[in-house]
């Protein structure tokens, strides 16, 4: 033994990762049951975080049904007091649902969120997400509002991981929204192939970074299929469900969004409504100093 070892301290190896997971179902987990509750993409990242032997403390705060709002006011104090190293913040597409949506509130909202855990010294993973419309298949005079709020969010979450520097996944492209396999029998949930897919991409992006120090998780599903009967059962009941509570609150304007669709295009006028939402995008990321071309609606 060296001369002058034998006493000296040995050093504490540091503490495993805390990640904390914020937003809606879709971070809830919704779409991957395990033993009667919800998994998902998040409790799946969580395993692959930390070194062997040492996993990382997760906490899930998603809440099911979750505005933008609700990430805010409820969900973000609970986070900074677990003080995470990392935190996932994917939220908006219940927002486009609403018939309050408000491409500004939500702008200042995320950017208080993203700005609040920053200045915590959590590193921020965030998402860009597909709209509801494309994927229930909606008919087209339907679809386009929604596609047209989902496209706002997704510029606004754009222009915030800029800013805060965050880890951002895109799974808003084709490929994605395509699979089927990935998607559970709601068709706006990733089953758990889709989980694992997002847990999956978000550690090789964590890795490549030094902060996903585990294995990642598998790619295939562990629990079995679930049946065309079982997914026509869940449809038949707490998917009616699921959609009768969200008509309650947005199928009026809905329909108006979708009248209003029909008439612009009779006039040939359709491309006014892309540029009032391009404007109020405008409006909303220079209230925030923000800035991100018109090009991203259409991300």
């Amino acid at each position: 033994m060296e001369r002058g070892t034998r006493n000296a301290p040995v050093a504490a190896r540091p503490r495993p990762p805390r990640f904390a997971a914020l937003g809606d179902s879709l971070t809830e987990g919704v779409g991957d049951r395990v033993d009667g509750a919800w998994r998902g993409w998040a409790a799946l990242l969580a395993q692959g975080l930390g070194e062997a032997g040492r996993p990382a403390e997760f906490r899930n705060f998603a809440v099911s049904g979750a505005l933008t709002r609700d990430v805010h006011d409820a969900q973000t104090p609970e986070v900074l007091a677990f003080a995470p190293d990392i935190a996932s913040v994917v939220v908006g597409v219940n927002d486009t649902l609403r018939h309050t949506f408000d491409i500004h509130d939500i702008a200042v909202r995320l950017n208080k969120v993203c700005a609040a855990l920053s200045e915590s010294g959590t590193r921020l993973l965030t998402a860009c997400l597909p709209d509801p419309g494309t994927m229930l298949a909606l008919p087209g005079p339907l679809a386009r509002p929604l596609a047209r709020r989902q496209r706002g969010v997704n510029a606004v979450v754009h222009a915030l991981s800029e800013r805060y520097g965050a880890i951002h996944l895109h799974i808003a492209d084709a490929a994605w929204v395509e699979d089927r396999s990935m998607w559970s029998a709601d068709r706006l949930h990733p089953g758990e192939r889709g989980h694992r897919m997002i847990a999956r991409r978000f550690h090789e992006l964590l890795a490549a970074e030094g902060l996903a120090l585990g294995v990642p998780p598998g790619a295939e599903p562990e629990q079995p299929t679930p049946s065309r009967v079982a997914k026509a059962a869940w449809l038949a009941t707490a998917g009616t469900a699921w959609v009768a509570r969200r008509c309650t609150d947005l199928l009026p304007q809905l329909i108006a969004l979708a009248g209003s669709e029909v008439r612009h295009w009779a006039r040939g006028t359709s491309a006014r409504l892309d540029h009032v939402a391009e404007n109020a995008l405008s409006s909303a990321l220079a209230s925030l100093s923000l800035d991100v071309p018109l090009a991203r609606m259409g991300e």
